[in-house]
């Protein structure tokens, strides 16, 4: 006979040697015990149907606090994988936050809204009322492009202005925009003065904006002034929309709600300066780059010889007596171009205009290309560095920004 005391609110770790009694003392005595009172709880009626729980072999059993079991998973070193959801905790946690998390703007921190068309309809009389406005869908939003086909497409619809880039303009035939630039562009649904006399009016046109604009629409008066609706999620000041949270949108596991820089990790690899650049003592013509090594008849060492030329600094230098801009310009790289002579006999001398990326990007790309074995060689230039994107939350802003009780899923699950 053995009496047995356990600390309350402490971690409690039963040792011993295998066939000793642990779990026999844990799930056969302990657990079963709790689950027996539980058990008990219910009413005759109920316990009917739950079967009955035999009484452990112990004469007493007091300051029994609920008891759960968890099962036992193998663990692994995926990175990938924290206590939660090892646990499968961060699942229902996910469906929490699926299910009753406010959004908030990542821009401005308020309120995402949506709304009805009904409640958009009295929004626009609150705001505009007595006003000449122009009902806006927006068609393309943040993107590159010259967008001659939409133009075109816009027009045989029968509409004969649209805003582009918050400049009210007609749509004349052949009409594009700069492809390289990045631009908004709404469709004028309608052009009306808000007031009581045409209600049906500003109804058709708001819901063929919303309609054409997928779910979200912009009004704007002659001051430019212009308020964002729609009845999906979306910040009433600068118009940023989510799409509806679903559990899959706060698991860094899936494409839906990774961060997008780290993949869901929460840290990315970053060439390290003082790894390519480890003895400042040394020229690059010696090996002052270590990627690189010594001299060699090489196209990236005529790159830096033109480099060096068009920079006004020696391959021959020491690295700790180059300028701090020229140490930039080797690591980062210049937009400027440069002209690299490659002579590949004395009757064959070749001129490139190029412009050089800088060894980081260099060793970054490498990296992308190489296999895995021989991207371990890389490890030595490279280092660990917490994402500036999602700072180690490992998720896509917009999901970072669902709350429940002004806490994000990273910050209770941390």
């Amino acid at each position: 006979n053995i009496d047995v005391s356990f600390p309350r609110n402490q971690l409690v770790v039963i040792t011993g040697l295998s066939g000793s009694g642990k779990s026999s003392l844990a799930f056969d005595t302990i657990y079963a015990e709790g689950q027996r009172r539980y058990m008990e709880t219910f009413s005759a009626y109920s316990r009917q149907f739950m079967g009955g729980m035999e009484r452990p072999d112990v004469d007493k059993v007091s300051g029994l606090s609920p008891v759960i079991a968890i099962e036992q998973k193998t663990t692994s070193k995926n990175p990938r994988s924290t206590v939660g959801t090892i646990t499968e905790i961060y699942d229902f946690m996910r469906l929490l936050y699926a299910r009753v998390a406010d959004a908030y703007s990542y821009n401005t921190g308020e309120k995402m809204e949506r709304m009805s068309e009904d409640q958009i309809l009295q929004n626009i009389f609150n705001k505009f009322d007595g006003l000449a406005v122009n009902i806006l869908a927006p068609v393309v939003k943040g993107r590159k492009g010259h967008y001659r086909e939409l133009f075109e497409q816009i027009r045989k619809q029968g509409y004969v202005k649209v805003r582009v880039d918050g400049e009210i303009k007609d749509i004349t035939a052949k009409m594009q925009v700069d492809r390289y630039k990045i631009h908004d562009i709404e469709v004028v649904i309608d052009r009306l003065i808000v007031d009581g006399k045409d209600k049906k009016r500003l109804l058709d046109s708001v819901q063929t904006a919303m309609k054409m604009g997928k779910g979200v629409i912009k009004i704007s008066d002659k001051d430019n002034n212009v308020a964002h609706f729609s009845k999906f999620l979306m910040c009433p000041t600068t118009g940023i929309s989510y799409d509806e949270p679903q559990p899959n949108s706060f698991s860094f596991n899936s494409p839906y709600g990774a961060c997008e820089r780290c993949d869901g990790l929460g840290y990315i690899f970053v060439v390290d300066k003082e790894s390519v650049m480890p003895n400042p003592k040394l020229n690059i013509l010696n090996g002052g780059l270590a990627p690189l090594g010594e001299y060699r008849d090489t196209w990236m060492f005529q790159v830096l010889k033109s480099l060096a030329k068009k920079y006004s600094f020696s391959l021959s230098t020491p690295i700790e007596k180059l300028s701090d801009e020229v140490i930039n310009i080797i690591l980062n790289g210049s937009p400027d171009l440069i002209k690299v002579e490659v002579e590949y006999n004395k009757w064959n001398v070749q001129n490139y205009n190029i412009t050089f990326d800088g060894i980081i990007k260099m060793l970054e790309e490498q990296n992308e290309k190489r296999s895995e074995s021989a991207s371990d060689d890389m490890d030595a230039f490279r280092k660990l560095k917490t994402c500036p994107e999602c700072h180690g939350a490992r998720l896509k802003k917009e999901s970072l920004h669902f709350k429940v009780d002004g806490k994000n899923i990273f910050d209770l699950a941390s």
